[in-house]
């Protein structure tokens, strides 16, 4: 029997049947699989109402553009109660509403609160993991409480034979929010022009076994029936379809749409790329140049990689220009395998991947160190080794898969220019001059936030580095060992100075000359 039909409605229509006190997941990455068309119907509802009110958000990815769209929709004082989210950079209201004690507010690892989902549906008491341990979201530090009014305790160190775990917990869900590309005369959904699959599935699991509601968005219907290898949510599972309008279903909040990010990758002229990303290096500001081609020194040949938003996005090119994507993999916490991660509000996609898996599966795969390299930024950075991504004086972002990430890398790379606001870099004769220092020191005493706990790296045995445009440190038993410094650079006058601590100074080598041509 064809069900689709009986299901289809309006987004207002379908947002007006979410209740007072309702527990809601929103799926998505950044834009990219977010249900634009329902968050914002629900704000419009909202405002016009008032209703309805004292919800709690949960979510795994940041989703948004810091300009009001993704979950943002949302962050309206009285339209929430609590929030539990992976990432809030994108969410700007969200934040405001965190940090003025408007509402209840949680941050946990992308990928715990996506494999959560998963535990709700199953019926399980939450999920248990060693991931977040030494970090502020343990519960020995803040346990991912980010103001006074958070006072509820959603998770606990526990003993499971010799070892120590976390055991995270959310509500069970009321309201699945997700997105598709389309849904068949049956209500299955297919997620083919999507960038990626994120976690629909799970939270449809979730919110139905709870006995609550499922609404999908999609961009079209289907006449016949989808293959059935292909239907990501089945539609048992749906409760609600809306077709969305053109601008409210953009692949992601930074392209209309993209085929690359949804087609099968293609063998590439190995030289062609390479000259192609040569010339993309060479329009980058120095520092991010000079950042991205030491950090892809450190890639070993056919590893299996991560890279981060912002500056280690350059080391997808960094790497292409000397054809290491012959040998390595790149993969994104989203899903994407293979092809070469995509940048700003595009973020989370992949261009022309090998591979596209749900988001949990992806976590799992890191969660049990899968990878063997990972680039990711610092804000901060202390004399233990410890990083700061989450909090930057009065404003939060959070960590979304940081943790998660790296936690498990083998290899890790922490990426970022010596100083911040204001730097201003030259390259002169192959040497490195700074031509005006940044106002902002990165290398503090201790960080506002531990989102990256040396400690911890130190028991399981990572090969931690941090590369700057102008020196290299190390993680060593005693802390950070400065271990490379640029052509052009003065260790007193360039580095120790603009430190609040004196990293361990043994045997400093000159970085690679190549870098600074």
């Amino acid at each position: 029997m064809f069900t689709r039909d009986a299901k289809l409605c309006t987004a207002a229509e379908a947002v007006n049947l979410i209740r007072d006190g309702a527990v809601v997941a929103s799926g998505g990455f950044v834009g990219a699989g977010h249900p634009e068309a329902l968050t914002a119907a629900l704000e419009r509802r909202f405002l016009a109402s008032s209703a309805p009110r004292d919800l709690t958000l949960i979510y795994a990815a940041g989703q948004g553009d810091r300009k009001g769209r993704g979950v943002d929709h949302l962050g309206h004082q009285g339209l929430l109660r609590r929030v539990i989210g992976g990432h809030w950079g994108l969410a700007c209201k969200l934040g405001t509403l965190a940090l003025e004690n408007k509402i209840e507010a949680y941050n946990f690892p992308q990928g715990v609160v996506c494999q959560l989902f998963r535990d709700t549906a199953a019926g399980r008491p939450g999920c248990i993991t060693h991931i977040g341990l030494g970090t502020y979201i343990d519960p020995e530090q803040c346990g991912g409480r980010l103001n006074e009014r958070t006072q509820l305790n959603l998770v606990e160190r526990i003993q499971l034979g010799d070892r120590t775990w976390l055991w995270y917990r959310i509500p069970a869900l009321d309201v699945g929010l997700i997105r598709a590309t389309a849904a068949d005369p049956f209500g299955n959904l297919v997620t083919d022009e999507e960038a990626l699959v994120g976690e629909i599935l799970p939270i449809a699991q979730a919110a139905h076994n709870n006995r609550g509601l499922v609404i999908a968005q999609v961009k079209k219907l289907l006449d016949r029936p989808a293959s059935p290898q292909q239907v990501r949510v089945p539609g048992i599972l749906v409760d609600r379809i809306v077709v969305a309008q053109e601008q409210e279903h953009e692949q992601t909040f930074g392209e209309h749409f993209n085929g690359n990010y949804c087609c099968a990758a293609e063998p590439e002229d190995g030289a062609i790329a390479a000259a192609a990303a040569r010339e993309t290096l060479l329009t980058m500001p120095v520092e991010r140049r000079i950042i991205a081609l030491r950090a892809a020194d450190e890639i070993p040949r056919g590893a299996i990689c991560n890279l981060g938003i912002g500056m280690p996005e350059g080391i997808a090119e960094a790497a292409a220009a000397r054809e290491l994507l012959d040998s390595a993999t790149l993969t994104v916490e989203s899903g994407p395998i293979g092809g070469r991660p995509a940048g700003g509000l595009s973020f989370g996609a992949s261009y022309r991947p090998q591979a596209i898996i749900d988001q949990p599966s992806q976590f799992d795969f890191y969660d049990g160190r899968g990878l063997d390299f990972a680039a990711l930024g610092a804000a901060e950075i202390d004399a233990e080794g410890n990083v700061n991504v989450a909090k930057f004086g009065t404003r939060f972002a959070g960590v979304g898969g940081f943790v998660n990430i790296t936690q498990t890398a083998r290899r890790l790379v922490f990426c970022g220019s010596f100083t911040a606001e204001g730097l201003q870099t030259a390259l002169e004769g192959g040497r490195l001059r700074i031509v005006a220092e940044g106002r902002v020191r990165k290398f503090v005493a201790a960080v506002q936030l531990i989102a990256f706990s040396a400690a911890r790296s130190r028991e399981v045995g990572q090969d931690v580095l941090y590369v700057t445009e102008r020196a290299v440190f190390r993680l060593v038993e005693d802390g950070l060992e400065l271990t490379e410094i640029a052509p052009g650079i003065d260790i007193e006058r360039d580095i120790l100075v603009q430190m609040a601590f004196r990293p361990i100074i043994r045997n400093v080598q000159r970085m690679r000359a190549g870098i600074f041509e």
